[in-house]
């Protein structure tokens, strides 16, 4: 019976110890959490996530919502921004074509879409043809109206296109925001750079597509190239009134017309035996009204007495033909075309004027129809372009100077730099322009025949490429060119591009 108090003592003391020494006790025995390091996220792969969806977003974005319907004129047309790496505008008038602008150097595109010509629009123009006068006004307000409403528009879309992608993506509405302020800040750079690059006078050097290629009426003439095109809105306010006209009469494109004071140049190079080039540099001379035809060389490709019957068209081109032999003609090739009515074969330096235009010229010293690289090649270019530089100093001093030289190789025609205000050569089978270090500028011709067989060679055959020449009779010097250039064996496409010297612009 004694050990019952004994017992009872020691749970009431230990009932009487702290709380604090059982907590102790429990927190002991529970056992305690593992300690992990959690390895911190890279933050470059979080800003390039966050680029993607700002990106994406934007130009889904654009997609939707960029794009106003705007009346320009009696046209119905739709304004839209996309993105571009090259910027610029684009003008698409179905069926006729487009016309390309460098407007702008910026990563977004102003596409003008022509849908459809309002029929009561145009009627009253019709009917009222003293409408046309003030038919510009209207046109550069319809334009302004439409830019500014899909400039808010894509600001918009760009916007809420991004800030709704990072809420599906991140699912948090901070993350969202940062996206949409991301897009923001992207759009005015790009805003800026719209601004700091724009570039009014872009219509003065337009690039034609499709059906628009064919009519040069659209571009002028060497006397008003530089005044006629001063700004984006009139040009525009001209193209309207032109197709306008164009569905009002149902009929072809207008026809160019020729100007008294302007001598307009065909210059062809490298035909290497293709038969379609005639009947392309026919069709140029008939709708171009070209007064004399260049020829650079490399008519032929061979050279071969057998292949000079390919040359008897030429007589029939309708404009007196110019040429200088290539190192694929050789001097039996010269011979053929030197017995031919129209055609005058230049060589030595010798000069002659044709249609206003004196022109003074060098054979190739090389022949070389196999493509083989001769000993030496080089400088003998060198020296043929030297002793036509001398022959030219002898025209400038006798009182007879020459407006243009040719010559085959380029290496060649660099040698009269300071002797010509210009110099033609081929050779190289594309296109080039520039000036030389003493004020000469080179004009080098693609293959206006595309290479002739040699289209065959490559995965992608050679265009066809030729240049008319606009000079002014008065003072005989270049005024500009349009450089065309159709799609080789089996592609159907066509372009038309205005260039003008830089003297030459406002």
């Amino acid at each position: 019976m004694a050990r019952v108090p004994a017992i009872a003592a020691t749970v009431l003391s230990r009932i009487r110890k702290s709380p604090r020494t059982l907590a102790r006790h429990y927190r002991a025995r529970r056992p305690q959490p593992a300690v992990e390091l959690v390895r911190q996220p890279h933050p470059w792969p979080r800003a390039l996530g966050l680029a993607a969806v700002v990106l994406l977003g934007a130009w889904l974005g654009l997609l939707v919502v960029g794009n106003v319907r705007v009346p320009v004129g009696p046209m119905n047309t739709t304004m839209t921004l996309r993105p571009s790496v090259s910027g610029g505008t684009k003008i698409n008038i179905s069926p006729l074509g487009a016309l390309q602008l460098n407007s702008h150097q910026a990563p977004l595109r102003l596409d003008v879409n022509v849908d459809q010509l309002d029929p009561v629009r145009a009627q009253a123009l019709v009917d009222h043809p003293e409408r046309l006068s003030g038919l510009q006004d209207e046109v550069v307000h319809d334009v302004e109206h439409g830019t500014l409403d899909v400039a808010l528009r894509s600001c918009v879309a760009v916007v809420s296109g991004a800030t709704v992608l990072g809420l599906a993506v991140y699912r948090r509405p901070r993350r969202a925001l940062a996206a949409g302020g991301t897009a923001l800040a992207l759009l005015m750079a790009c805003g800026a750079s719209v601004y700091a690059t724009w570039n009014p006078e872009s219509v003065l050097e337009p690039k034609y597509s499709g059906l628009l290629s064919s009519a040069p009426s659209l571009v002028g003439n060497a006397r008003n190239i530089v005044t006629e095109f001063d700004v984006y809105q009139k040009e525009l306010a001209r193209l309207v009134t032109n197709v306008t006209k164009l569905y009002d009469v149902t009929s072809t494109l207008p026809a160019y017309q020729p100007d008294p004071t302007t001598v307009r140049v065909l210059h062809v190079s490298d035909i290497h035996l293709n038969p379609a080039s005639w009947k392309i540099i026919a069709s140029l001379v008939d709708q171009y009204k070209v007064n004399v035809i260049v020829d650079t060389g490399d008519t032929m490709d061979h050279g071969s007495a057998a292949e000079n019957g390919f040359l008897d068209p030429i007589a029939d081109l309708g404009a007196p033909y110019v040429w200088v032999r290539g190192n694929h003609d050789s001097n039996i090739t010269q011979r053929y075309l030197q017995r031919m009515k129209n055609v005058h074969v230049l060589d030595d330096g010798r000069a002659e004027t044709i249609a206003g235009l004196r022109f003074a010229g060098i054979g190739d010293p090389q022949f070389t129809p196999d493509r083989s690289k001769v000993l030496g090649a080089a400088q003998s270019e060198e020296l043929a372009g030297a002793r036509l530089a001398a022959a030219l100093n002898d025209h400038k001093n006798a009182g007879t100077p020459v407006d243009v030289a040719m010559a085959h190789e380029p290496s060649a025609a660099r040698r009269v730099d300071g002797e010509v205000p210009l110099v033609l050569c081929g050779h190289l089978h594309h296109e080039g322009d520039e000036i030389l270090p003493h004020g000469t500028r080179l004009r080098m011709e693609g293959s206006t025949g595309g290479s002739g067989l040699r289209a065959l060679e490559h995965r992608y055959p050679a265009p066809i490429e030729a240049s008319i020449l606009y000079f002014d009779r008065d003072t005989r010097r270049l005024q500009a060119w349009d450089a065309i250039k159709l799609g080789g064996l089996g592609l159907t496409t066509a372009e038309v591009s205005r260039h003008l010297p830089k003297e030459n612009q406002p």
